[in-house]
């Protein structure tokens, strides 16, 4: 039985349909929403409240796998108690139970760690304590993986995954925190053209701010073929992008392309409350992933977001 906490959300779902098609349904979906839209393709056993993971008489004896995809992701949540008992305790909580009943285990972390990048962009552990996030989320995640490097006794075989830009199918309820692709489609079909936020940092171009976009499926690829792994040894933390950054505005005239229109791009002032914590550059270097799988294979951007728009935006039915 597979455990996936997150279940409900973008890329719990998207790793649970991507089971199904791969003729794996044996799934205890785990979330604290009720809002279920993500999980109507979804084969399951049984969805369970979050808070359910906690108590004393959770089945954890017929797990055999965790995807612990759960947590507050909002780079902009200031609710420093909120992100401690979701991102870091709870967390917390499962990798034990893991280790207890010899139970492998894939978490969420992510490139917001990283903050602006000063310190490179390297996933090797004597790193990891160099780290400066921007944010609180970024914080609680930082706080958890050093915590999970610290630990004498683990899970069998674990995985510290950090998501750089994830897109892709089943991102619509996430508001203010969805893709630039999802924005831009929404935005060309309301007026048009996109707006893309303007430099304030030089040698980068309005528009010219580069992030390592990864599509949401080839994550979900990732993840189901580290849990093929039986070695403790490749166990830590990994980098999550395809190590290639692209510009904002790459991102752009790859959504005008798979519509087949003409790009109109304006460049619109960047609110003052995100200049001092803005990202300017990102790029996971995935050196040590692709020497644990060496055949995995990621979607370039033009890829990706051609997949995205013709097969699920401009569809009735948008979801994976």
């Amino acid at each position: 039985m597979f455990l996936i906490t997150g279940a409900a959300g973008f890329i719990g779902s998207v790793l649970i349909r991507s089971l199904n098609l791969r003729g794996m349904d044996n799934i205890i979906a785990v979330d604290m929403t009720d809002d279920l839209s993500n999980l109507e393709k979804a084969d399951i056993t049984s969805y369970l409240d979050a808070s359910l993971v906690l108590k004393d008489d959770f089945p954890w004896e017929d797990i055999r796998y965790v995807f612990h995809m759960g947590a507050c992701s909002s780079t902009t949540e200031m609710d420093i108690e909120f992100l401690r008992k979701n991102n870091i305790e709870y967390s917390q909580h499962i990798f034990k139970k893991c280790t207890e009943y010899s139970i492998p285990l894939i978490y969420a972390s992510s490139a917001a760690t990283y903050g602006a990048g000063e310190n490179g962009y390297s996933d090797a552990h004597d790193k990891i304590s160099d780290l400066k996030p921007l944010n609180p989320y970024g914080d609680s995640k930082q706080i958890f993986d050093e915590w999970a490097l610290e630990q004498i006794e683990t899970p069998p075989e674990w995985f510290g995954l950090k998501f750089f830009n994830v897109y892709g199918p089943n991102e619509y309820h996430k508001g203010h925190m969805m893709s630039v692709v999802k924005k831009a489609f929404e935005q060309i079909k309301e007026k048009g053209s996109v707006g893309l936020f303007k430099s304030y940092q030089e040698g980068f171009a309005d528009g010219g701010q580069l992030r390592d976009f990864i599509y949401v499926k080839d994550v979900a690829q990732v993840m189901i073929e580290l849990s093929k792994i039986q070695d403790s040894s490749l166990s830590g933390i990994y980098n999550l992008g395809t190590g290639k950054a692209r510009s904002f505005e790459d991102l752009a005239k790859a959504v005008f392309k798979a519509l087949g229109k003409t790009p109109s791009i304006e460049y619109i002032e960047m609110p003052e409350s995100l200049r001092d914590q803005y990202q300017y550059y990102t790029q996971a270097e995935m050196g040590k992933l692709c020497n644990t799988l060496f055949d995995i294979k990621f979607s370039s951007l033009e890829e990706g977001v051609d997949n995205y728009v013709n097969e699920h935006l401009v569809k009735e039915d948008r979801f994976y």
